[in-house]
């Protein structure tokens, strides 16, 4: 198989999950709906919690001691955060996500306006879905594995699951859904070309410091579809070069 089949299988299971998602959302009631989208938060939650919980993993303490790690991610967050929040990433991806609205579908109208709310719809589920299908540990390492020719595997399985979260979501959100195969394409695309040049050139540790650095990130998601607060989760992704890089700078001055 050639590199960058498993993003074409991801993109294909989102596309179809949000067709039915969008049949289906149809016919579901507005509370069901809600209900669908938090067992999604929840199932969200639990991912996260099992990527967060790489920063007890004992490769990236040997290599920058036993404390490090918890600074490492929290310095990745709030650094990755800073710099995220000036350049204005999140308010970057609602823009494009509106901006693609407008050319799929009418001029929205005043703010009583149904076309208002569907727009608003139509955003939210772009930035969450993409997010959701964009952060995480299989998209980092499941596209790196398939640029490095090491097999799609992973992303196989991110497919699997992106595809059933697509149904929810279409469900709950509407076809911004899948618009947000556009980021996917982007993230999943250049990290499997980064693969393919640069070769397997990060190590253990610090691709441990990203998968855990990424499923913190997942938790402010979570916190999103159960309508807790409102993370802007996409000024965070920063975070996910500043803690491989912390990590190696920490394992080098030791």
């Amino acid at each position: 198989m050639f590199p960058g089949i498993g993003t074409v299988v991801n993109v294909a299971a989102v596309l179809v999950g949000s067709c039915l998602g969008v049949l289906v959302g149809h016919r579901l009631s507005v509370r069901t709906r809600d209900l669908v989208t938090d067992a999604l938060g929840l199932v969200t939650l639990l991912i996260a919690a099992t990527s967060a919980a790489h920063v007890t993993d004992l490769t990236w303490s040997r290599a920058v001691g036993s404390s490090a790690p918890m600074l490492i991610v929290l310095a990745s967050l709030v650094l990755g955060g800073i710099v995220g929040s000036l350049v204005g990433i999140e308010r970057g991806l609602e823009r494009f996500g509106g901006w693609l609205q407008s050319r799929l579908a009418s001029r929205p109208g005043p703010s009583d306006d149904p076309r208002t709310t569907e727009r608003q719809r139509f955003v939210e589920g772009f930035v969450t879905s993409s997010l959701v299908f964009c952060v995480g540990p299989l998209t980092i390492l499941g596209s790196l594995a398939d640029g490095l020719g090491k097999g799609a595997d992973q992303l196989f399985l991110k497919a699997a699951l992106d595809g059933f979260a697509s149904i929810a979501f279409a469900a709950s959100f509407g076809w911004g859904v899948a618009a947000s195969v556009v980021a996917l394409v982007s993230v999943q695309g250049t990290l499997t070309v980064l693969g393919a040049v640069l070769g397997d050139v990060l190590p253990a540790a610090e691709v441990t410091a990203l998968t855990a650095t990424g499923g913190l990130m997942l938790v402010g998601v979570a916190l999103r579809l159960l309508r807790l607060r409102e993370v802007p989760v996409a000024d965070l992704l920063p975070g996910l070069v500043v803690a491989p890089a912390l990590t190696a700078l920490v394992a080098a001055l030791r």
